[in-house]
């Protein structure tokens, strides 16, 4: 498999995976041919250690109409895709996987299960989604959080969003991970609640309350981006045209934001969620083998940084 990317960012991410043994992962849910492709192909890389859950049969018929080799690989027989997320949350709560990565059924019954209140895998941390973006046009990997779970956020729910993506950053080898907090524009405004918002999880991280990044905002795309954009308009920012994590105002403004760098930028993408007492690689059902297999990576790294610093 070719897992060359337009730019070679996800190449230097897996290339620190070789060094570390793999994760066991319990993978939900595995039904469709490319779900259970990028289990296999990560398990083969030496990513994870899969351990497939759900319909045994059906995933025999899939593995074998699609030439897929699953001999060796441990299957926990479950009915139906709801079970199957429960048991794959099951699997993580007694320590037999140390991450949990979603198959080929809907994000809501994984995260249903994931955030149940008796046997789920909360924290005190709310739950979010990061991209990964391998940007051609940009000078290193970016982060865009939150684009897949929480619709609209309130400020309190953005301090654990950002919280969460400067853990990832920090485990990936970021010494001090750089926050540009988006609105459309780049002044606190009464009006704009994004703005307003931008403005207190600044003071937020100056108080300790956000801890290990520099956070810099409201800042507009233009402005977060562009070092020169942002001198232009009379910003003086260390955050401004060097950005490790791009925190958007709502769910819409993230979504629109990544699909628009995957579709015009040509960025491959890896998607990853934060915030339970493991990560969860959450992936789309149309994503392709390779973003499994970098998101395989992603966590697999976030993995061994938990083991050495809970």
């Amino acid at each position: 498999m070719n897992l060359q990317t337009g730019s070679g960012k996800y190449e230097k991410l897996l290339e620190r995976c070789k060094s570390r043994e793999p994760i066991p992962t319990a993978v939900a849910h595995p039904c469709e041919k490319s779900a259970l492709a990028g289990a296999i192909e990560a398990g083969e890389l030496g990513l994870i250690i899969p351990i497939l859950v759900g319909p045994a049969a059906k995933i025999a018929e899939i593995a074998l109409e699609a030439g897929i080799n699953i001999s060796g690989i441990e299957i926990v027989d479950t009915p139906h895709s709801h079970a199957s997320a429960s048991k794959a949350v099951e699997l993580v709560r007694q320590g037999k996987a140390e991450l949990l990565m979603k198959g080929s059924l809907h994000t809501d019954e994984l995260l249903g299960a994931v955030v149940a209140r008796e046997t789920g895998l909360r924290t005190g941390r709310r739950l979010s989604h990061v991209f990964l973006m391998d940007v051609p046009t940009y000078h290193k990997v970016l982060l865009v959080t939150d684009a897949a779970i929480n619709i609209a956020p309130g400020l309190d729910d953005k301090a654990d969003i950002c919280q969460n993506a400067i853990d990832l950053a920090i485990m990936l080898g970021v010494d001090q991970p750089k926050v540009a907090i988006l609105a459309a524009v780049e002044t606190v405004n009464s009006k704009m609640p994004s703005t307003l918002d931008a403005a207190a999880l600044c003071k937020m991280a100056d108080r300790g309350q956000i801890k290990g990044g520099l956070l810099d905002g409201p800042l507009a795309f233009d402005n977060a981006i562009s070092k020169e954009a942002a001198e232009i308009k009379g910003i003086r920012s260390a955050v401004a045209g060097d950005p490790d994590i791009l925190l958007v105002p709502d769910l819409e403004a993230g979504n629109i934001l990544a699909k628009q760098l995957s579709f015009l930028a040509n960025a491959d993408s890896a998607g990853i969620v934060l915030g339970a007492r493991v990560p969860i690689i959450l992936t789309s059902r149309a994503d392709t083998v390779r973003a499994r297999i970098a998101s395989c990576g992603v966590a697999m790294l976030a993995a061994h940084a938990r083991r050495t610093k809970p």
